[in-house]
């Protein structure tokens, strides 16, 4: 168990994609909170769908754990704020276990955040059709990284009883492996929905999912020895202090299901420069909040509810007219084709003078580089910012519609111009993590202020 002063977790970690981790960390996380603790999430990497699976059960918000966007020291401090008030946190990996960046460096890897935050590792093996071979890949993991803590192993997708009793014979033959702390039964009603962009998102799962993990989970793992795993070399005391904020003015935040790909880390620096966040639903609500000086148009599944996007055209005409005036509004991907003429046949807000169209395949993935080359609402010219980009649609804007990002992959390589600003807007498919450059959420802020107030 850890020192007082330092934060209980767990990093949960498999060979490769596929294996398992989602469903057994979202699984530990209901049972955790189902005895009754107080349960801090986080995902590595970039993803927002996995964390919302997070904050549904844990009912706080899942932060990213992601060694390109921050630095070392950002994300002790991530770590650390959004562990206050837990008893444990649970971090869940990101592909295999090794893997990043590329094949020769631990850079953007589980391995790396599990080294730099001091985490024991909870392996999660799919054993179908192994036996002793379940050994070998074990002892590979464990001998691997001699720095990493590889604290215990659960086997997945198990046939039986006897075809675990012959997993834990093989761990068992091999001097000096971790222990095997449970292993899980092949269910096929626990497997969560899958679509374009990955799993389904926790607004759209219905049914009693978290529970059926839960049961499942503690039906087959040692959970008061995972617990006394539990460790890292931070401290609670390392969350930088939170000062009190005058709240200088209002940031409308499109949230629902079409809306829901958000950075915690986003929307924390935003109210730390001072604004005061306020949801409103573009499926729902019929017009924008009251007093806005601003909006944020996150990323999402807006190609899913187009139907009800375009029949409510009141608040599309609403945002339209707010942007003509001057509104300063920051909109990325699931945002960003919401203020375009369309969304394949479905009439949108017609801000952008092009249509989103959905491709069978995807269009891009990766992390970006953003440089403005313009002054914009996210800072003046020359400013650097990190970000994701992932989507399967693809938006031809004219030639005459101003571009002030340049763009370059994670190793450099440049990309066509993008960033897409019309009066006071600015629209791209990037999502932007402002950890990477906390300046950015202060300019949007006192852009804002400096609107309001012209």
């Amino acid at each position: 168990m850890s020192s007082p002063d330092r934060i209980p977790g767990l990093l949960i970690a498999a060979p490769a994609s596929g294996s398992g981790k989602t469903s057994l960390t979202l699984g530990l996380m209901a049972a955790l909170v189902r005895r009754g603790l107080q349960v801090a999430p986080f995902k590595i990497g970039p993803d927002y769908i996995d964390p919302g699976h997070h904050a549904a059960v844990c009912r706080r918000p899942s932060h990213n754990l992601d060694s390109w966007f921050c630095s070392k020291s950002q994300l002790r401090d991530i770590f650390a704020t959004g562990s206050l008030g837990a008893q444990i946190a649970l971090i869940e990996g990101v592909m295999g276990l090794f893997d990043g960046v590329s094949g020769g460096s631990e850079e953007g890897s589980s391995a790396q955040i599990a080294k730099w935050l001091g985490l024991p590792v909870l392996l999660v093996v799919d054993a179908r059709a192994q036996a002793r071979s379940f050994a070998a890949v074990v002892k590979g993991f464990a001998e691997f990284d001699p720095q990493l803590q590889l604290a215990g192993v659960i086997a997945n997708r198990v046939g039986s009883e006897r075809h675990a009793e012959m997993l834990q014979d093989a761990l068992a033959s091999v001097p000096g492996l971790p222990p095997l702390l449970g292993w899980l039964p092949r269910q096929d009603d626990i497997s969560l929905p899958e679509r374009h962009l990955g799993l389904i998102t926790a607004d759209d799962l219905q049914g009693d999912h978290a529970e059926k993990l839960a049961d499942w989970v503690e039906q087959h793992l040692q959970l008061d020895v995972l617990q006394q795993l539990a460790c890292s070399r931070v401290s609670a005391a390392e969350a930088p202090s939170l000062r009190p904020v005058e709240k200088k003015l209002r940031i409308g935040i499109a949230r629902d299901q079409a809306f829901c790909f958000y950075y915690p880390q986003n929307l924390m620096l935003l109210e730390q420069a001072g604004a005061q966040l306020v949801e409103f639903s573009p499926l729902r609500d019929q017009r924008l909040p009251d007093n806005l000086a601003g909006l944020y148009l996150g990323g999402g599944y807006p190609e899913l509810h187009a139907r009800q996007l375009a029949q409510n055209a009141g608040l599309r005409q609403q945002i339209l007219e707010q942007a003509e005036a001057g509104l300063p509004i920051y909109a990325e991907c699931g945002g960003f084709m919401y203020l375009c003429r369309a969304i394949d046949s479905w009439s949108m807000c017609g801000l952008f003078p092009a249509q989103a169209k959905m491709l069978p395949r995807r269009r891009a993935l990766g992390y970006r580089q953003v440089e403005l080359t313009a002054d914009s609402l996210l800072g003046p010219l020359g400013t650097q910012v990190r970000g994701h980009e992932f989507h399967y649609s693809e938006v031809e804007m004219p030639l005459t519609l101003e571009r002030c990002y340049r763009l370059g992959r994670r190793g450099g390589e440049p990309l066509a111009r993008e960033g897409y600003r019309y009066k006071n807007v600015l629209g791209s498919y990037i999502h932007l993590h402002f950890g990477s450059n906390p300046q950015v959420a202060e300019n949007f802020v006192n852009f804002c202020l400096q609107t309001l107030t012209a």
